[in-house]
């Protein structure tokens, strides 16, 4: 606490008329990208399972919070006493088979009682609360298993699929009629299926796909690689020489 005690009196300076200009101008809105950033980064280096980097992107995103807390105290609205007063309220309300005498026997059951409780609290429908600021594929995951919680799912996989399939002859009908609003909706409805597959599968999509692109991301590198050690550039070759090296770039990641 004498260390985030600490941080918060270097930001109040840093705000105050001898501090830093660029800091005494930010609003709420001026940084909320700046949070965004500072979260991806931790999830990162949690990727690259780096202590030391993560150490460092843990503090920055911490500054980030301690930021708007401190924009916040200043207007007069609350402060991160507040914050994490209200966390901690929060989270004893949200674990009464933990803090009170309800009994829960396993994960399952966990996450359904914390969306009762949820509700209870006002939240208008089970699929309120997920941020519209997410990435599309995790908003979409976070909306499926919420309602899944309450019984609104498919039984198995076999089902998902057929959705997925109904889904894909939805496009190509769409995109036979050369509609682009239409192909949107249905490219849009192939995705969401493509979710509630990985869903069912246990697969995070928005990993799935980071991995894929990484992917590849290397194996192009490797074709621009290649070209270059023979003289040549992508734009003055044909497809299916690039084509080549992109099994070449397979074989050798394999």
């Amino acid at each position: 606490m004498a260390e985030l005690e600490k941080l918060k009196e270097l930001l109040s300076h840093l705000r105050s008329k001898n501090g830093c200009p660029w800091d005494r101008e930010q609003t709420h809105q001026s940084i909320k990208r700046c949070l965004i950033e500072e979260a991806y980064e931790v999830a990162e280096a949690i990727d690259e399972g780096d202590d030391q980097k993560l150490k460092e992107e843990l503090g920055d995103l911490l500054l980030q919070v301690m930021f708007h807390a401190q924009i916040a105290e200043e207007e007069g609205r609350f402060n991160i006493g507040d914050v994490i007063a209200t966390n901690i309220e929060k989270l004893k309300r949200r674990h009464p088979h933990v803090f009170g005498d309800v009994k829960i026997k396993d994960t399952e059951e966990v996450l359904v009682n914390w969306e009762r409780i949820k509700n209870a609290e006002g939240k208008g429908s089970v699929v309120d609360g997920v941020p519209s600021q997410m990435p599309a594929l995790l908003r979409a995951q976070r909306v499926q298993e919420k309602a899944a919680r309450v019984g609104f799912d498919w039984k198995d996989t076999a089902g998902v699929v057929e959705k997925m399939e109904e889904e894909l002859a939805e496009l190509k009908q769409a995109c036979n009629q050369k509609d682009p609003q239409q192909v949107e909706e249905e490219m849009g409805d192939v995705l969401f299926s493509l979710v509630n597959l990985a869903r069912f599968l246990l697969i995070c999509p928005e990993e799935a796909l980071q991995g894929s692109t990484d992917r590849f991301i290397r194996r192009f590198k490797f074709i621009e690689s290649e070209l270059q050690h023979q003289g040549k550039t992508p734009q003055a070759v044909c497809l299916e020489e690039m084509d080549a090296l992109w099994e070449r770039a397979k074989q050798k990641s394999q």
